[in-house]
């Protein structure tokens, strides 16, 4: 969420981040426009309420003194006005907790405001790519795979053992069944990225919830903008969401609390199964396990003081790169731009995993610093320094990376043509030193 003052203060930035973020220029001008209105109503009754309440608290000392000059006149026209101030302050109390809800809930629905060195864009296609990794080992591979390489898919069902007809039987479409080998594979890399980021980046394993309180939703920004994109289970009288990330109980442990600068970075990772409906993407990898309603992931989340968030963003980028590096996959980072970022990023680097079967490369992890977008949504503080006062924490979040999209990778990239694959020797230890997955 931003911060009203900075927008009182700054109408044009604002309105210059929403052009920016694909919003027309007639409506980032309306919505600040609104901001300002409904803010100035907000400040103007609060202002009107302050002055009663001091007039009435004036107004009751006058009447012990007209009472005390046995001024009985005077003391009734006193109690009247006492009277009906009461009823204004108890009526415009109601009316101030509207005027507050209005201008929270219209700031809830803003994205965030972009960094400077963000590129400027309309879609995925303004990315910019900003280095790769592994371009020696996609030449390397290609003889051992064949004429044209398999998608995932295709390895899987000529292995027997992913199975999309059966899923959907259970489920519906977007989903998968995966046995024998496969499924383990699955396991060991997400036990190989846990590993991997305790054991070397310094990140604290935690095994949320699952299922979570619309609180932790709003905190995180899924709320309420991207309800359509979660799944809820009724609850009592209320409900719960499944997570559509780890992203969302991990920077919500710190919700409403403010922390000892000292105990900054707080570095959180989990191995999780994830629950998306996937809303808006009728059509859109239909094929496979690219865009899933339930998949696994690493996610990674720290939470910082305001000056170390962009060098942790950096770090947290390079932690998700290396788990690609240790299992040899070739990859691109790209910056992405304005227009192609998530709706509570201040930044945001996509690492791409390049994939045979597809000939492209496709999003495997993104990882975002938020600034105090979340922060102030989940009301969370840190000390100063100095302990005298409390500023909001920053927070970031990257995938470490997506389990699924990885098993895809490793599938496509260390597939043989006798559709058989390799698998990596980081995998090898996990995999009870198998080294190739054949049908059985």
């Amino acid at each position: 969420m931003l911060d009203i003052r900075w927008i009182r203060e700054n109408p044009e930035a604002l309105a210059d981040a929403l052009v920016k973020r694909s919003w027309s220029e007639t409506d980032a001008e309306a919505m600040v426009a609104e901001l300002i209105a409904d803010d100035e109503a907000r400040r103007a009754h609060v202002s009107e309420l302050q002055a009663r309440q001091e007039r009435r608290n004036a107004a009751s000392k006058e009447i012990g003194k007209a009472m005390a000059a046995r001024d009985a006149a005077l003391a009734e026209r006193l109690k009247a006005e006492v009277s009906e101030i009461k009823s204004f302050i108890q009526n415009g109390e109601a009316r101030e907790r509207e005027l507050d809800k209005a201008l929270e809930d219209a700031l809830a629905v803003l994205p965030n405001v972009p960094l400077e060195d963000v590129p400027f864009g309309k879609d995925e296609s303004d990315n910019v790519e900003v280095r790769r990794f592994g371009e020696e080992l996609i030449a390397k591979r290609q003889p051992r795979m064949g004429n044209k390489p398999k998608e995932h898919f295709e390895i899987g069902e000529q292995l027997g053992m992913m199975d999309f007809e059966r899923a959907a039987k259970l489920s519906g479409s977007r989903f998968t069944v995966l046995s024998g080998q496969l499924a383990r594979l699955e396991r060991a890399l997400g036990q190989f990225m846990l590993d991997t980021h305790t054991g070397e980046h310094g990140y604290t394993e935690v095994q949320p919830p699952l299922l979570v309180r619309d609180e932790a939703l709003y905190g995180t920004g899924q709320l309420p903008k991207f309800e359509e994109d979660l799944f809820f289970t009724p609850h009592g009288e209320s409900r719960l969401g499944l997570i559509p990330t780890a992203e969302v109980p991990l920077t919500n442990l710190v919700r409403e609390e403010i922390l000892p600068h000292e105990k900054l970075p707080l570095r959180m990772t989990a191995l999780t199964p994830c629950f998306r409906s996937e809303a808006g993407s009728a059509g859109r990898d239909t094929r496979g396990m690219l865009r899933q309603h339930q998949f696994y992931k690493v996610e990674l989340v720290s939470i910082t003081d305001q000056e170390s968030s962009l060098a942790e963003h950096e770090r947290m980028t390079e932690c998700a790169e290396t788990i690609l590096k240790k299992l040899e996959l070739p990859f691109r980072t790209v910056v992405l731009c304005t227009g192609d970022m998530g709706f509570g990023a201040r930044k945001t680097y996509d690492i791409e995993v390049w994939l045979p079967g597809q000939n492209a490369y496709r999003e495997i992890s993104s990882c975002s610093v938020c600034g105090d977008f979340q922060a102030r949504r989940m009301n969370t503080r840190y000390k100063d320094k100095d302990g005298k006062g409390n500023q909001f924490v920053h927070t970031l979040n990257g995938s470490g990376t997506a389990v699924g999209r990885a098993l895809i990778a490793v599938m496509e990239n260390y597939q043989n043509a006798d559709g058989s694959v390799t698998i990596p020797e980081a995998l090898r230890p996990y995999m009870g030193g198998l080294e190739k997955i054949e049908r059985q």
